[in-house]
């Protein structure tokens, strides 16, 4: 059991994805003392692991921070209700296990910024690194890897007819959205294991447990990085009851996610000066990058009521619709229990103008009116389609010296009149790929926004009322070498020797698409630079030892 005077070779700060991944691969060496710091508890939740669990495990604080954001203008002054995973495996553990790394473009252009060593060529061995596709190793996949891959369990009519009817507007089926190419209409692969959720826990910890040279600790509020002088040398945390410090004679690796990482460097000193000094705290390093560059995939979910078939909400609002669930989860993890949120997906081009897809769609056989409510009486669809390049950008900041003050998040959504315009283009593409033949058997009705809604101003006004976040907050630490930088090209914060931060809010600009495997892969190059920079010598920061 560690002591207040622990000191560590490695010390990373949040057991999310990268974190999980990180610590895993930084204990490979026996000789590296690691210690992996995550602020929730144990992934012993039963409603983890049961795929459709994750209704119960956001919004729930045994699972989840339960942020909220600021009023957002753009969306009619509505505070949305913001999930950030808190619990081993982090948002892993609650997230739709959508497997998507997005587009080679993505990646190619956080080159061209001046990120040598992140053009698609160079992270597509490390997407691989870890992967274990349910097809085994090929060009595009890895079969080896501790994050599993599969197929879907079970399948719907109305989605089927959905991507018939998307194939008839022009949109090709896929079977593969990884290839660096995701464009078509095809089923999302998912991070399970025969029906039940495979997350960044069970992948890259629960393999490991035995190594005596890696320390997992839960229950662990970290409230800052300590330096002497520039250099990082220990975090401040409340663990048991009272405060603790430990050292990291290398290096301190935060991996808290694009909410957490800002706030942690914010509370040590280190971001705008403005706000640092508003809220009393000593400017140990003046960086107004840190917090800004927020970036988020908005969804506009459009419902349409059908007939002639069943879809989840009559299963879910009768006693024995749950039963039969429950009963053929119970017999071979299949069945809508075995759902990820999302099971079928498109990606297109919301203009002729768009050089690759820019939207994202997320098709489920059930619908709802706000997330957390009861399923609609009656059957439904939901076609839920975002902007997966939005312009707009917003802001993390902490909402005050103390680490339990809630962070003041202002994603700023459809501020950017660019995006109001994709938003509006967006509804008119899922009206015209819901009025194809393949969907008149369903005789599919407008529920949600409305189907008087035509014109632009009326769509842009809808984007607004409907509009909710599908969870991808990240760039908060963006990477880079201009002034509102915060990391470089190794993950290194500039001007703080022996700290790095390896998650989400690294992303330049966000991926296109989901962002869990991205922030794997972002661990897995973290790693790399890591083992591949380390001192030959044991103790590089003799600083580290915590002072009394």
């Amino acid at each position: 059991m560690p002591s207040a005077d622990s000191v560590y070779d490695y010390v990373v700060v949040g057991a999310g994805p990268a974190g999980c991944l990180l610590a895993n691969r930084l204990s490979a060496d026996p000789s590296c003392r690691v210690l992996l710091l995550e602020a929730g508890g144990r992934d012993n939740y039963p409603w983890i692991h049961i795929p459709v669990g994750y209704l119960y495990c956001i919004g729930n604080p045994r699972t989840d921070w339960c942020f909220k954001t600021e009023a957002q203008p753009g969306l009619g002054g509505r505070s949305l209700g913001y999930p950030r995973g808190k619990v081993l495996g982090g948002c892993s553990s609650i997230n739709g296990m959508i497997y998507m790394r997005g587009q080679a473009a993505d990646y190619d252009h956080w080159a061209e910024q001046g990120n040598q060593g992140w053009a698609w060529k160079d992270v597509l061995p490390l997407f691989k690194a870890s992967e274990n596709h349910f097809a085994g190793a090929s060009e595009h996949h890895g079969g080896s890897g501790e994050w599993r891959v599969e197929r879907q369990r079970y399948s719907w009519p109305i989605l089927d007819a959905f991507r018939d009817a998307a194939e008839q507007s022009g949109i090709a089926k896929v079977d593969d959205f990884n290839t660096g190419d995701n464009q078509g209409c095809g089923y999302f692969q998912v991070n399970q294991r025969s029906g039940v959720r495979w997350n960044a826990s069970k992948a890259f910890l629960r393999p490991i447990e035995h190594r005596p040279n890696l320390t997992v600790l839960t229950g662990v509020q970290v409230d800052q990085v300590l330096l002497n002088n520039t250099r990082a040398r220990a975090v401040k945390a409340f663990w048991q009851g009272a405060w603790h410090e430990f050292g990291a004679r290398r290096e301190i690796i935060l991996c808290a996610g694009a909410v957490g990482s800002p706030g942690i460097l914010q509370r040590s000193g280190i971001g705008p000066r403005k706000l640092l000094e508003n809220l009393g705290i000593a400017v140990r390093h003046d960086m107004p990058g840190v917090g800004g560059n927020l970036q988020d995939h908005l969804q506009l979910r459009l419902i349409y009521q059908i007939r002639n078939t069943r879809t989840l909400n009559q299963m879910a609002n009768s006693l024995w619709g749950k039963m039969g669930m429950g009963l053929r989860y119970l017999y071979d993890r299949s069945g809508p229990l075995a759902m990820a949120p999302s099971q079928l997906g498109a990606f297109v081009r919301s203009s002729p103008e768009q050089a690759t897809p820019n939207l994202q769609y997320h098709v489920q056989p059930l619908s709802l009116e706000r997330f957390g409510e009861p399923l609609h009486p009656f059957p439904a669809f939901t076609a839920s389609v975002c902007n997966l390049r939005p312009a707009s950008r917003g802001r993390i900041d902490i909402g005050g010296a103390d680490m339990n003050s809630a962070p003041l998040i202002d994603p700023n959504y459809l501020s950017d009149p660019q995006d109001l315009r994709v938003a509006a283009d967006a509804i008119r593409l899922t009206r015209r790929i819901v009025q194809a033949p393949a969907l008149a058997a369903f005789a599919p009705q407008e529920y949600l926004p409305g189907p008087a809604l035509q014109t632009e101003q009326a769509l842009f006004e809808a984007a607004g009322r409907i509009g909710t976040t599908i969870f991808h907050p990240v760039g908060t630490c963006r990477m880079g070498n201009g002034a509102l930088d915060v990391v470089d090209n190794q993950l290194r914060v500039h001007g703080i020797p022996g700290l790095r931060v390896a998650d989400a809010s690294i992303m330049p600009q966000i991926t296109s698409g989901n962002t869990c495997s991205p922030t794997l892969m972002i661990a897995e190059k973290a790693a790399e630079l890591i083992l591949k920079g380390a001192p030959t010598q044991t103790y590089l920061n003799q600083d580290a030892i915590p002072t009394p």
